[in-house]
């Protein structure tokens, strides 16, 4: 009896619980995801990209001699930087001149991003067409299409103001599509800031075209910023009476201020590294004559310029961006 009691209370008895196998987080599968998108950029940028890096770093302290068997480096330390910095002043004023427009630029182009993504994000008909048409010149603007636009003379000669029948043929080009009097005389009876400010709006409404067509990213980004803003916190906010003023500075712009710190340091890397950069075509034409040395120590100038600039963007605007606890 006593074999058969045991028998029967160990079949009886509940089987231990095997230990199930954690399975992978979504984060993780999300990194892991996202090292697969990145992995083409990756290998290039080691198979490709570095070596021609090191070549330029080790170009520009070194002076070059051609032999039959390839280059000589002779090192010569700091002579090119030197060169660039005090002895060529074409290269010194460009560096100063594009650091200034870029100043000018920068908040120009993300606040109308900015306010055109606000607009084409509110519920209206053809609102697709309409983002369609602010992003196309994005698309216009490189490959073939910005290849045909380089040769087109007739663009040329719009650009310019000579040939055709423009009305007026200025020293600056186009003509101006306003003056500081025009802006004076429509903020004259409202005390509307100082010359200084009416100056910077006189430049961007002239440069309106240049604000269009470089915007189209940073229009996506912000439109992607408001899409993922909860329908509800705007029902919240309407329900206890806020205004549209009101809802969009207290909702919308620190909802969206991580998009404005990456939409800064976007602008700047594209407005340093454009093709129309005056900085970069002294680059360029150095190098065309043959000067690889000295091009190659204007170039990382530049790049520890776009660095130095790029920092402190990103430390003055990431102290007022706003980050949602996802907890």
């Amino acid at each position: 009896m006593t074999k058969l009691n045991k028998s029967v209370a160990q079949q009886s008895a509940p089987k231990p619980l095997k230990k199930k196998r954690k399975g992978v987080s979504l984060s993780s599968k999300k990194a892991r995801a996202g090292w697969f998108f990145v992995a083409p950029f990756a290998i290039g940028m080691i198979v490709i990209y570095l070596p021609m890096i090191f070549n330029a770093l080790q170009y520009s302290f070194n002076s070059l001699t051609p032999k039959t068997s390839g280059m000589q480096l002779n090192f010569v330390g700091l002579k090119y930087y030197r060169e660039a910095l005090f002895d060529d002043p074409n290269y010194y004023q460009t560096l100063i001149g594009g650091i200034r427009q870029l100043v000018f630029d920068i908040p120009t182009i993300v606040i109308f991003s900015l306010f055109m993504a606000v607009l084409l994000n509110q519920k209206m008909f053809g609102r697709a067409a309409f983002r369609a048409i602010f992003f196309l010149p994005v698309i216009t603007a490189t490959g073939i299409i910005a290849e045909m636009d380089n040769i087109n003379t007739l663009l040329r000669l719009h650009e310019s103001g000579e040939g055709i029948e423009t009305g007026a043929n200025t020293s600056d080009g186009i003509a101006n599509i306003i003056t500081e009097a025009d802006v004076s005389r429509l903020f004259s009876g409202m005390r509307f800031g100082s010359i200084d400010l009416i100056g910077y709006i006189t430049v961007a409404i002239n440069n309106i075209y240049n604000i269009i067509n470089r915007s189209g990213v940073q229009m996506l980004i912000f439109l992607a910023g408001l899409q993922s803003i909860s329908p509800e916190v705007y029902e919240s906010c309407n329900i206890d009476g806020a205004t549209a003023w009101e809802t969009f500075w207290k909702i919308t712009f620190p909802m969206v201020s991580p998009m404005i710190l990456v939409n800064l340091v976007y602008t700047v890397i594209d407005s340093f590294t454009a093709s129309n950069n005056s900085v970069m075509q002294v680059i360029a034409s150095r190098f065309g004559q043959g000067e690889f040395s000295l091009s190659s120590a204007m170039a990382w100038i530049y790049f520890l310029v776009v660095v130095v600039v790029v920092a402190v963007f990103g430390l003055v605007a990431s102290t007022y961006v706003f980050y949602q606890r996802r907890d």
